[in-house]
């Protein structure tokens, strides 16, 4: 595990650029509970830096598992009230919240997928005003990882030193490996902004993806959208960076207005299952068809959560000499590979990628064509032959990825 500098950048990064955590804040630490020592050190850089309290949210796979196994769904699907409570708190309270996504992608394998639906279901409907909240840039939050013993072996199976290359893996894309890595990602921040401030004056209505495993889609972008990249600002004005690492500009599509099919390039690791070789076809902006090799039961569930997962709520580019994506490594986390390749997402939009804003009402939003979701889930498209073009309302055309990669 991280140890010395390298421990101490980590925590600074995640705590200056990530979250950007100010003075006489909250934070709050959702960690597994293998990997404590990484909460730790978080907690001593946060008082160092004048924090006012620091929390941590231990999670625990192993024991959700047997959870699962053994308690009735009923059960599980009434979600605690101080629970809700305790979430709302850190937005009424401004904390800053840092998230480790460390999880096992086959930890829930053997748990029914209809149960593990309803289980989501109850939470994301019970949480939907924090997630809305947290959404919306109500507070400042950050998501990221370092690895964990089973997570480790399926990246690495067969590998005695999977840990330790997985954490070398993770420490190259933050750009730990560099004297400063706080200097590093301020120039990424600055490289990823000038191609966001590009899109947002050409001001396309579609954007065009096609490739030669059978992604051929249109997607409509929303009224008013907005493209942004890793820097964003809360509603307190304080700028953060919400993923660790991040190489992605992004938008909100119309919910109304995508057309055609789209094949998944990675395999997605999702609720403890892994889902992979899926198609989508849209018309309308709704998904009207859909298969997967693996875990068609859990797309499926995803799909049909609520109105809004058979929709996007996302629209992310990401050119394939990004650092994830040259590292060659699959790594079965959603905040990894989706930074390896072009990404859409089924589910809630961020309110943030419209000119409206967080503090438009739904009905606004909407209108807007700004899609509306208890669940946002994102899923890779992106492949090295990957053309991405870029539609204006007079019909021109430019092109914006070719290869897979970036020309502009």
């Amino acid at each position: 595990m991280f140890t010395g500098k390298k421990l101490k950048d980590y925590a600074r990064l995640v705590l200056e650029i990530g979250v950007n955590l100010q003075r006489g804040q909250g934070l709050e630490i959702s960690c597994p509970v293998e990997r404590r020592e990484i909460a730790h050190a978080l907690a001593e850089e946060a008082y160092a830096m004048g924090a006012k309290i620091v929390r941590v949210r231990w999670n625990d796979e192993v024991l959700e598992n047997i959870n699962y196994t053994y308690a009735d769904q009923d059960a599980l699907c009434q979600i605690p009230k101080w629970f809700i409570e305790s979430k709302n708190e850190l937005v009424r309270e401004n904390f800053c919240l840092v998230s480790i996504s460390a999880e096992n992608p086959e930890a829930f394998k053997n748990v029914p997928a209809n149960k593990l639906a309803a289980v989501a279901k109850a939470k994301s409907k019970a949480l939907k005003y924090y997630s809305d909240k947290v959404m919306g840039n109500a507070i400042r939050w950050c998501v990221v990882s370092v690895p964990t013993s089973e997570w480790a072996k399926i990246v690495f199976p067969n590998d005695e030193n999977c840990e330790a290359k997985l954490l070398g893996a993770i420490a190259s894309t933050m750009r730990l490996d560099y004297p400063d890595p706080i200097g590093e990602w301020h120039k990424h921040i600055a490289a990823l902004e000038r191609r966001a401030n590009f899109l947002n004056k050409e001001k396309f209505e579609y954007i065009h993806f096609q490739n030669s495993i059978g992604t051929d889609l249109k997607v409509g972008l929303a009224e008013g959208h907005v493209w942004l990249s890793a820097k964003e600002r809360a509603q307190d004005g304080v700028y953060f960076v919400a993923n660790l690492p991040t190489e992605e500009v992004f938008t909100a599509p119309h919910r109304m207005k995508v057309e055609g099919t789209v094949k998944s390039a990675l395999p997605l690791a999702e609720n403890g299952h892994i889902i992979d070789n899926f198609s989508l076809t849209f018309k309308n902006g709704k998904v009207i068809d859909f298969s997967a090799e693996t875990g068609y039961e859990h797309l499926k569930n995803i799909i049909e959560h609520d109105k809004g997962t058979s929709r996007l709520g996302e629209i992310a580019l990401i050119g394939k000499n990004s650092p994830v994506s040259k590292s060659g490594i699959l790594y079965y986390n959603t905040l990894f590979d989706e930074n390896a390749s072009c990404h859409l997402a089924l589910g809630k939009a961020y309110p943030t990628t419209v000119e409206l804003g967080a503090d438009a009402s739904k009905k606004e939003l909407t209108a807007a064509g700004v899609n509306d979701s208890n669940e946002h889930v994102d899923f890779m498209i992106g492949t090295p032959d990957m053309s991405v073009c870029g539609i204006k309302p007079n019909g021109e055309r430019i092109v914006l990825m070719s290869e897979g990669d970036w020309v502009i």
